[in-house]
Protein backbone atom coordinates (compact mmCIF):
# COMPACT_ATOMS: atom_id res chain seq x y z
CA UNK A 1 0.00 0.00 0.00
CA UNK A 2 1.22 3.53 -0.77
CA UNK A 3 -0.20 4.97 2.45
CA UNK A 4 -0.26 3.72 6.01
CA UNK A 5 -1.89 5.06 9.15
CA UNK A 6 0.29 5.77 12.16
CA UNK A 7 -1.47 6.30 15.53
CA UNK A 8 -0.93 9.82 16.83
CA UNK A 9 0.88 10.03 20.14
CA UNK A 10 -1.34 12.95 21.22
CA UNK A 11 -4.94 13.31 20.13
CA UNK A 12 -6.60 16.71 20.03
CA UNK A 13 -9.72 16.68 22.20
CA UNK A 14 -10.87 19.94 20.63
CA UNK A 15 -10.67 18.46 17.14
CA UNK A 16 -12.59 15.38 18.26
CA UNK A 17 -15.38 17.63 19.52
CA UNK A 18 -15.31 19.77 16.36
CA UNK A 19 -15.19 16.76 14.05
CA UNK A 20 -19.02 16.61 13.62
CA UNK A 21 -19.04 20.33 12.71
CA UNK A 22 -16.30 19.79 10.14
CA UNK A 23 -18.18 16.79 8.75
CA UNK A 24 -21.31 18.92 8.41
CA UNK A 25 -19.43 21.66 6.55
CA UNK A 26 -17.86 19.13 4.18
CA UNK A 27 -21.30 17.62 3.57
CA UNK A 28 -22.70 21.04 2.68
CA UNK A 29 -19.79 21.71 0.33
CA UNK A 30 -20.13 18.39 -1.49
CA UNK A 31 -23.91 18.73 -1.53
CA UNK A 32 -23.60 22.15 -3.15
CA UNK A 33 -21.30 20.73 -5.82
CA UNK A 34 -23.82 17.97 -6.46
CA UNK A 35 -26.65 20.49 -6.86
CA UNK A 36 -24.59 22.44 -9.38
CA UNK A 37 -23.98 19.22 -11.34
CA UNK A 38 -27.74 18.60 -11.35
CA UNK A 39 -28.38 22.09 -12.73
CA UNK A 40 -29.75 23.69 -9.55
CA UNK A 41 -28.69 26.86 -7.80
CA UNK A 42 -26.89 25.58 -4.65
CA UNK A 43 -28.01 28.50 -2.45
CA UNK A 44 -31.64 28.11 -3.51
CA UNK A 45 -31.48 24.36 -3.02
CA UNK A 46 -29.85 24.58 0.42
CA UNK A 47 -32.48 27.16 1.40
CA UNK A 48 -35.24 24.75 0.34
CA UNK A 49 -33.48 21.91 2.16
CA UNK A 50 -32.45 23.55 5.43
CA UNK A 51 -34.25 26.87 5.94
CA UNK A 52 -37.68 26.85 4.29
CA UNK A 53 -39.00 23.78 6.20
CA UNK A 54 -38.67 25.57 9.58
CA UNK A 55 -39.63 29.10 8.52
CA UNK A 56 -42.84 29.07 10.57
CA UNK A 57 -44.30 27.54 13.73
CA UNK A 58 -45.90 24.65 11.85
CA UNK A 59 -42.54 23.78 10.30
CA UNK A 60 -40.83 23.79 13.69
CA UNK A 61 -43.51 21.49 15.10
CA UNK A 62 -43.08 19.13 12.14
CA UNK A 63 -39.33 19.16 12.76
CA UNK A 64 -39.93 17.99 16.32
CA UNK A 65 -42.37 15.31 15.11
CA UNK A 66 -39.65 13.95 12.81
CA UNK A 67 -36.98 14.24 15.50
CA UNK A 68 -38.80 12.28 18.23
CA UNK A 69 -38.38 8.72 16.84
CA UNK A 70 -34.81 9.45 15.72
CA UNK A 71 -33.91 10.82 19.14
CA UNK A 72 -35.42 7.88 21.03
CA UNK A 73 -33.65 5.32 18.83
CA UNK A 74 -30.32 7.17 19.01
CA UNK A 75 -30.46 7.44 22.82
CA UNK A 76 -30.94 3.70 23.06
CA UNK A 77 -28.10 3.08 20.63
CA UNK A 78 -25.83 5.33 22.69
CA UNK A 79 -26.24 3.04 25.69
CA UNK A 80 -25.32 -0.01 23.60
CA UNK A 81 -22.45 1.66 21.77
CA UNK A 82 -20.87 2.88 25.02
CA UNK A 83 -20.45 -0.81 25.85
CA UNK A 84 -19.15 -1.53 22.33
CA UNK A 85 -22.30 -3.55 21.60
CA UNK A 86 -22.98 -2.69 17.98
CA UNK A 87 -26.76 -2.77 17.74
CA UNK A 88 -27.70 -2.07 14.10
CA UNK A 89 -31.27 -3.22 14.69
CA UNK A 90 -33.01 -0.06 15.92
CA UNK A 91 -35.09 -0.04 12.73
CA UNK A 92 -36.40 -3.55 13.34
CA UNK A 93 -37.02 -2.84 17.02
CA UNK A 94 -38.95 0.29 16.04
CA UNK A 95 -41.08 -1.70 13.58
CA UNK A 96 -41.82 -4.37 16.17
CA UNK A 97 -42.88 -1.70 18.65
CA UNK A 98 -45.23 -0.23 16.05
CA UNK A 99 -46.60 -3.68 15.16
CA UNK A 100 -47.24 -4.81 18.74
CA UNK A 101 -48.75 -1.48 19.76
CA UNK A 102 -51.04 -1.54 16.73
CA UNK A 103 -52.13 -5.12 17.45
CA UNK A 104 -53.32 -3.97 20.87
CA UNK A 105 -54.80 -0.69 19.65
CA UNK A 106 -57.06 -2.24 16.99
CA UNK A 107 -58.65 -4.41 19.69
CA UNK A 108 -59.26 -1.40 21.97
CA UNK A 109 -60.88 0.93 19.45
CA UNK A 110 -64.10 1.15 21.47
CA UNK A 111 -62.34 1.87 24.76
CA UNK A 112 -62.72 5.36 26.20
CA UNK A 113 -60.36 4.94 29.15
CA UNK A 114 -56.83 6.34 28.94
CA UNK A 115 -55.62 2.96 30.17
CA UNK A 116 -55.91 1.95 26.51
CA UNK A 117 -53.01 4.26 25.66
CA UNK A 118 -50.97 2.85 28.56
CA UNK A 119 -51.53 -0.71 27.31
CA UNK A 120 -50.66 0.23 23.73
CA UNK A 121 -47.46 2.04 24.71
CA UNK A 122 -46.48 -0.77 27.06
CA UNK A 123 -46.95 -3.34 24.30
CA UNK A 124 -44.73 -1.34 21.96
CA UNK A 125 -41.95 -0.90 24.51
CA UNK A 126 -42.01 -4.59 25.47
CA UNK A 127 -41.97 -5.70 21.82
CA UNK A 128 -38.95 -3.52 21.02
CA UNK A 129 -37.16 -4.75 24.14
CA UNK A 130 -37.99 -8.37 23.24
CA UNK A 131 -36.52 -7.88 19.76
CA UNK A 132 -33.36 -6.53 21.38
CA UNK A 133 -33.42 -9.41 23.87
CA UNK A 134 -33.37 -11.88 21.00
CA UNK A 135 -30.07 -10.40 19.80
CA UNK A 136 -28.76 -10.39 23.39
CA UNK A 137 -29.63 -14.09 23.80
CA UNK A 138 -27.88 -14.98 20.54
CA UNK A 139 -24.81 -13.00 21.64
CA UNK A 140 -24.57 -14.39 25.18
CA UNK A 141 -25.69 -17.96 24.43
CA UNK A 142 -24.02 -18.66 21.07
CA UNK A 143 -21.52 -15.77 20.84
CA UNK A 144 -23.27 -14.63 17.65
CA UNK A 145 -22.09 -11.30 16.26
CA UNK A 146 -24.76 -8.73 17.16
CA UNK A 147 -24.02 -6.68 14.04
CA UNK A 148 -25.15 -9.54 11.80
CA UNK A 149 -28.05 -10.70 13.95
CA UNK A 150 -29.55 -7.25 14.45
CA UNK A 151 -29.27 -6.42 10.74
CA UNK A 152 -31.02 -9.66 9.78
CA UNK A 153 -33.69 -9.15 12.44
CA UNK A 154 -34.52 -5.81 10.78
CA UNK A 155 -35.74 -7.65 7.68
CA UNK A 156 -37.62 -10.20 9.75
CA UNK A 157 -39.44 -7.37 11.54
CA UNK A 158 -40.24 -5.62 8.26
CA UNK A 159 -41.74 -8.76 6.76
CA UNK A 160 -43.77 -9.43 9.92
CA UNK A 161 -45.19 -5.92 9.65
CA UNK A 162 -46.00 -6.37 5.96
CA UNK A 163 -47.69 -9.69 6.72
CA UNK A 164 -49.77 -8.02 9.44
CA UNK A 165 -51.02 -5.11 7.31
CA UNK A 166 -51.85 -7.47 4.44
CA UNK A 167 -53.42 -10.05 6.74
CA UNK A 168 -54.57 -10.13 10.36
CA UNK A 169 -54.45 -6.36 11.00
CA UNK A 170 -55.77 -5.26 7.62
CA UNK A 171 -58.80 -2.98 7.88
CA UNK A 172 -61.78 -4.86 6.35
CA UNK A 173 -63.37 -1.50 5.55
CA UNK A 174 -60.18 0.00 4.14
CA UNK A 175 -60.89 -0.52 0.41
CA UNK A 176 -58.19 -3.21 0.24
CA UNK A 177 -55.38 -0.85 1.22
CA UNK A 178 -52.60 -2.51 3.31
CA UNK A 179 -53.29 -0.65 6.54
CA UNK A 180 -54.98 -1.18 9.87
CA UNK A 181 -58.14 0.53 11.05
CA UNK A 182 -57.76 3.98 12.60
CA UNK A 183 -57.12 3.76 16.32
CA UNK A 184 -59.64 5.01 18.85
CA UNK A 185 -59.09 8.41 20.46
CA UNK A 186 -58.21 6.77 23.78
CA UNK A 187 -55.27 4.99 22.09
CA UNK A 188 -53.84 8.14 20.51
CA UNK A 189 -51.16 10.43 21.93
CA UNK A 190 -52.77 13.80 22.67
CA UNK A 191 -51.31 16.84 20.86
CA UNK A 192 -49.23 19.35 22.79
CA UNK A 193 -50.71 22.31 20.89
CA UNK A 194 -54.04 22.56 19.15
CA UNK A 195 -53.93 22.45 15.33
CA UNK A 196 -50.38 21.03 15.36
CA UNK A 197 -49.27 17.40 15.04
CA UNK A 198 -46.69 17.62 17.81
CA UNK A 199 -47.81 15.21 20.55
CA UNK A 200 -46.88 14.34 24.13
CA UNK A 201 -44.25 11.94 22.83
CA UNK A 202 -42.10 15.07 23.15
CA UNK A 203 -42.18 14.63 26.92
CA UNK A 204 -41.26 10.94 26.59
CA UNK A 205 -38.21 11.87 24.50
CA UNK A 206 -37.07 14.54 26.97
CA UNK A 207 -37.56 12.13 29.87
CA UNK A 208 -35.56 9.46 28.01
CA UNK A 209 -32.78 11.98 27.33
CA UNK A 210 -32.44 12.85 31.02
CA UNK A 211 -32.70 9.19 32.06
CA UNK A 212 -29.98 8.07 29.64
CA UNK A 213 -27.71 10.94 30.73
CA UNK A 214 -28.14 9.97 34.38
CA UNK A 215 -27.57 6.30 33.54
CA UNK A 216 -24.36 6.90 31.59
CA UNK A 217 -22.83 9.75 33.60
CA UNK A 218 -24.20 9.57 37.14
CA UNK A 219 -24.68 5.88 37.93
CA UNK A 220 -22.43 2.97 38.78
CA UNK A 221 -24.22 0.91 36.14
CA UNK A 222 -23.23 3.45 33.51
CA UNK A 223 -19.65 3.26 34.75
CA UNK A 224 -19.73 -0.52 34.27
CA UNK A 225 -21.06 -0.06 30.73
CA UNK A 226 -18.23 2.32 29.85
CA UNK A 227 -15.58 0.04 31.36
CA UNK A 228 -16.96 -2.88 29.36
CA UNK A 229 -16.66 -0.78 26.23
CA UNK A 230 -13.08 0.26 26.98
CA UNK A 231 -11.68 -3.13 28.02
CA UNK A 232 -13.66 -6.36 28.39
CA UNK A 233 -10.82 -8.11 30.22
CA UNK A 234 -10.50 -5.29 32.73
CA UNK A 235 -14.26 -5.36 33.28
CA UNK A 236 -14.05 -9.09 33.99
CA UNK A 237 -11.12 -8.69 36.39
CA UNK A 238 -13.03 -6.25 38.59
CA UNK A 239 -16.14 -8.42 38.64
CA UNK A 240 -18.37 -6.68 36.11
CA UNK A 241 -20.64 -9.27 34.52
CA UNK A 242 -20.39 -8.90 30.75
CA UNK A 243 -23.49 -10.96 29.89
CA UNK A 244 -25.68 -8.98 32.25
CA UNK A 245 -24.46 -5.69 30.77
CA UNK A 246 -25.05 -6.96 27.23
CA UNK A 247 -28.62 -7.84 28.16
CA UNK A 248 -29.15 -4.48 29.83
CA UNK A 249 -27.78 -2.46 26.91
CA UNK A 250 -29.83 -4.28 24.28
CA UNK A 251 -33.00 -4.23 26.39
CA UNK A 252 -32.73 -0.47 26.92
CA UNK A 253 -31.85 0.09 23.28
CA UNK A 254 -34.71 -2.08 22.02
CA UNK A 255 -37.22 -0.64 24.49
CA UNK A 256 -36.54 2.95 23.45
CA UNK A 257 -36.74 2.02 19.77
CA UNK A 258 -40.02 0.21 20.46
CA UNK A 259 -41.33 3.37 22.15
CA UNK A 260 -40.33 5.33 19.04
CA UNK A 261 -42.30 2.94 16.84
CA UNK A 262 -45.45 2.85 18.93
CA UNK A 263 -45.20 6.63 19.29
CA UNK A 264 -45.38 6.97 15.52
CA UNK A 265 -48.51 4.86 15.07
CA UNK A 266 -50.32 6.37 18.07
CA UNK A 267 -49.17 9.89 17.24
CA UNK A 268 -49.04 11.47 13.79
CA UNK A 269 -50.12 8.38 11.78
CA UNK A 270 -52.95 6.99 13.91
CA UNK A 271 -52.84 3.54 12.31
CA UNK A 272 -50.37 0.89 11.18
CA UNK A 273 -49.10 1.38 7.62
CA UNK A 274 -46.16 -0.22 5.77
CA UNK A 275 -44.33 3.14 5.62
CA UNK A 276 -44.36 3.68 9.39
CA UNK A 277 -40.63 4.46 9.26
CA UNK A 278 -38.70 6.05 6.36
CA UNK A 279 -35.48 4.77 7.95
CA UNK A 280 -35.49 6.42 11.38
CA UNK A 281 -33.65 3.47 12.94
CA UNK A 282 -30.83 3.63 10.41
CA UNK A 283 -30.59 7.43 10.66
CA UNK A 284 -30.28 7.05 14.44
CA UNK A 285 -26.94 5.26 13.97
CA UNK A 286 -25.49 8.35 12.29
CA UNK A 287 -27.09 10.58 14.93
CA UNK A 288 -25.55 8.57 17.78
CA UNK A 289 -22.06 8.99 16.35
CA UNK A 290 -22.59 12.63 15.37
CA UNK A 291 -23.63 13.31 18.95
CA UNK A 292 -20.52 11.53 20.26
CA UNK A 293 -22.78 9.15 22.24
CA UNK A 294 -23.62 12.06 24.55
CA UNK A 295 -27.38 12.52 25.11
CA UNK A 296 -27.25 16.30 24.65
CA UNK A 297 -25.05 15.98 21.57
CA UNK A 298 -27.54 13.44 20.25
CA UNK A 299 -30.33 15.98 20.77
CA UNK A 300 -28.60 18.48 18.46
CA UNK A 301 -27.68 15.80 15.92
CA UNK A 302 -31.23 14.40 16.01
CA UNK A 303 -32.71 17.79 15.19
CA UNK A 304 -30.26 18.14 12.29
CA UNK A 305 -31.16 14.70 10.95
CA UNK A 306 -34.88 15.46 11.27
CA UNK A 307 -34.28 18.66 9.31
CA UNK A 308 -32.71 16.60 6.52
CA UNK A 309 -35.81 14.37 6.41
CA UNK A 310 -38.12 17.37 6.39
CA UNK A 311 -35.99 19.33 3.95
CA UNK A 312 -35.68 16.36 1.60
CA UNK A 313 -39.46 16.20 1.31
CA UNK A 314 -39.66 19.95 0.71
CA UNK A 315 -36.89 19.91 -1.92
CA UNK A 316 -38.60 17.01 -3.67
CA UNK A 317 -41.84 18.98 -3.99
CA UNK A 318 -40.38 22.45 -4.63
CA UNK A 319 -37.41 21.63 -6.86
CA UNK A 320 -38.28 18.16 -8.18
CA UNK A 321 -35.19 16.63 -6.61
CA UNK A 322 -35.10 12.84 -6.15
CA UNK A 323 -36.43 11.34 -2.92
CA UNK A 324 -33.04 9.78 -2.22
CA UNK A 325 -31.48 13.18 -1.51
CA UNK A 326 -32.05 12.66 2.23
CA UNK A 327 -30.26 9.31 2.28
CA UNK A 328 -27.45 10.84 0.19
CA UNK A 329 -26.87 13.60 2.73
CA UNK A 330 -27.00 11.10 5.61
CA UNK A 331 -24.42 8.91 3.89
CA UNK A 332 -22.10 11.82 3.16
CA UNK A 333 -22.33 13.08 6.70
CA UNK A 334 -21.44 9.67 8.17
CA UNK A 335 -18.61 9.22 5.65
CA UNK A 336 -17.04 12.59 6.42
CA UNK A 337 -17.46 12.07 10.16
CA UNK A 338 -15.59 8.76 10.01
CA UNK A 339 -12.95 10.25 7.70
CA UNK A 340 -12.37 13.18 10.07
CA UNK A 341 -12.11 10.85 13.04
CA UNK A 342 -9.55 8.68 11.26
CA UNK A 343 -7.37 11.70 10.43
CA UNK A 344 -7.66 13.01 13.99
CA UNK A 345 -6.69 9.67 15.55
CA UNK A 346 -4.12 8.59 12.94
CA UNK A 347 -1.43 10.31 10.90
CA UNK A 348 -1.25 9.24 7.21
CA UNK A 349 2.28 8.38 6.11
CA UNK A 350 3.83 7.09 2.94
CA UNK A 351 4.40 3.38 3.44
CA UNK A 352 8.09 3.43 2.55
CA UNK A 353 8.72 6.42 4.84
CA UNK A 354 6.94 4.74 7.73
CA UNK A 355 8.96 1.53 7.25
CA UNK A 356 12.20 3.50 7.27
CA UNK A 357 11.22 5.20 10.52
CA UNK A 358 10.37 1.87 12.14
CA UNK A 359 13.67 0.35 11.02
CA UNK A 360 15.58 3.38 12.29
CA UNK A 361 13.82 3.20 15.64
CA UNK A 362 14.71 -0.48 15.97
CA UNK A 363 18.37 0.24 15.24
CA UNK A 364 18.47 2.99 17.86
CA UNK A 365 16.82 0.66 20.39
CA UNK A 366 19.32 -2.11 19.65
CA UNK A 367 22.25 0.30 20.03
Amino acid sequence: MLLSLEPRTQQSRVMLLLSPVLAGLLTLACGSALFVALGHDPLETLHALLVAPISDLYGVSELLVKALPILLCALGLAVAYQARIWNIGAEGQLLMGALAGSAVAVHLIDWESRWALVLVLGAGILAGAAWGALAAWLRTRFNANEILTTIMLNYVALNLLLFAVHGPLKDPAGFNFPESAMFGDASRLPPVFEDLRLHIGLYFALLALVAVWVLLHKSFLGFQIKVLGLDKRAAGFVGFREKRLVWLALLVSGGLAGLAGVGEVTGPIGQLVPQVSPGYGYAAITVAFLGRLNPFGILVAGLLMALLFLGGENAQMALNLPQSITQLFQGMMLFFLLACDVLILYRPRLAWSYKLQVASAKKRAAA
